[in-house]
């Protein structure tokens, strides 16, 4: 099994504030990893190190390494903007730009200087079959993105992630605003999208981690108190903790 990321010892501050403490894991490619943990455990705090979103808070401070494909992210010679477009990110409340369908999945490339109707009108269309929503806005690609219910403006968001094509897919909480059937369409996308991307999702539904996820990483008070292959989690459990979180005990 290939590594994407290799974090060692790992932890964070928020001022005084030690969010993170000691993590280390080691994360698989081409696979979907969970991180499952109660509210105000460092899940989320954790996903945005993948991509050093957190260095956009004034307060925040990092120490530990975090390799990914062999290489520091916080060496500081890294491009961040490269590295945000290597690893994707979709967030918990679906952001649509107030743009139509085809601008919100053609702005990265537009960004990134791409002019060409055509490879634009590729790659959108490509991205959309990509998160499983081609059909459902094909004759209304130039409708206001907004005018979408909230499980298609989130698989939208995804397509818009896919366009700049990125290595990695971070999804933080990305159902829970959504209801048990737009749910189900963006479990079922996640599953798909191992086959192309390593998928890391921050998630409080259990089952979602026990449906969706390969291994699953249990988070409590900043600390990683296991990590292991997603069946052994959830019915064999190393750590009586971990049993307590995911039987339902606590949490």
């Amino acid at each position: 099994m290939d590594i994407a990321f290799k974090i060692e010892k790992l932890n964070n501050y928020y001022g005084n504030k030690h969010a993170l403490k000691q993590v280390s894991l080691d994360i698989t490619a081409k696979a979907v990893t969970a991180i499952i943990g109660p509210s105000g455990c460092g899940k989320s705090t954790f996903i945005r190190c993948l991509n050093r979103m957190n260095d956009l808070i004034p307060v925040f401070k990092l120490d530990g390494k975090i390799l990914y494909d062999g290489t520091d992210i916080y060496s500081r010679d890294i491009d961040v903007i490269d590295l945000r477009r290597r690893i994707g990110m979709v967030f918990q409340k679906p952001n649509p730009f107030p743009k139509s369908i085809y601008e919100n999945v053609a702005y990265g490339l537009r960004v990134q200087g791409i002019k060409k109707r055509e490879t634009l009108d590729k790659t959108v269309e490509e991205s959309l079959k990509k998160a499983a929503i081609w059909d459902e806005v094909k004759d209304r690609l130039s409708d206001s993105a907004l005018s979408l219910s909230g499980g298609q403006q989130q698989r939208l968001c995804i397509a818009r992630a896919i366009a700049v094509e990125p290595e990695v897919i971070l999804f933080d909480e990305p159902c829970s605003a959504l209801d048990p059937i737009a749910t189900a369409k963006i479990e079922d996308l996640i599953i798909k999208l191992k086959n192309d991307y390593t998928v890391v999702i921050v998630t409080h539904n259990m089952q979602q981690a026990a449906r969706v996820s390969d291994q699953t990483a249990f988070f409590y008070m900043g600390e990683m108190v296991e990590y292991d292959k997603t069946d052994k989690i959830f019915t064999n459990p190393s750590n009586k903790l971990t049993e307590d979180y995911v039987t339902g005990r606590f949490g």
